[in-house]
């Protein structure tokens, strides 16, 4: 779950505080990307440092390593939860990163050819007026005085069997 500003001004040091604090939006797009690389490189810093920290406290709390004091090791969950802070800071600011980058790369085959068919899709209206008023019914059908051939049914199956037999013979 994401923290509130006023929960991670708790968490962390001024110094992690105001390394974190520029990744949050709107503050996070005002900045240039050499300005986000360096917040990355400082945020990685402390995420590193706070995973390391936590590693080495769970170590010497299950016995696998000395403790580097006299005490025994706190409870690794404070520095659990800055981690988890720097972690979603990178990740924003990473974000942010690649959204510049994408803008400053030229654009793809597959993009420039998306563009292309959505200007062809656009440009697919008629160009050309309408005719105008046509005539009501339109042209007259004129029947066909032609004589046409009316073939008995009885003939075609006739005739369909005379060539059965001579393929019969033929083969035969």
């Amino acid at each position: 779950m994401a923290e509130t500003i006023a929960a991670e001004r708790r968490m962390l040091t001024d110094a992690e505080f105001e390394a974190v604090v520029g990744t949050h939006y709107p503050d996070i797009c005002g900045l240039e990307k050499g300005e986000l690389i360096s917040i990355a490189r400082r945020v990685r810093d402390y995420r590193d440092k706070a995973r390391d920290v936590t590693r080495q406290r769970r170590r010497e709390q299950r016995g696998k390593a000395e403790p580097r004091s006299a005490n025994p090791a706190p409870s690794e969950a404070g520095t659990a939860r800055k981690k988890q802070l720097f972690a979603a800071a990178l990740k924003r600011v990473n974000k942010q990163i690649d959204r510049l980058e994408k803008l400053e790369r030229r654009p793809s085959q597959g993009e420039i050819a998306r563009r292309a068919l959505e200007m062809k899709r656009a440009n697919q209206v008629r160009h050309h007026p309408s005719a105008g008023w046509t005539a009501r019914g339109g042209m007259r059908p004129l029947p066909n005085r032609g004589d046409t051939v009316q073939v008995d049914p009885r003939e075609v199956g006739r005739v369909s069997q005379f060539v059965k037999s001579a393929q019969v013979r033929r083969d035969g």
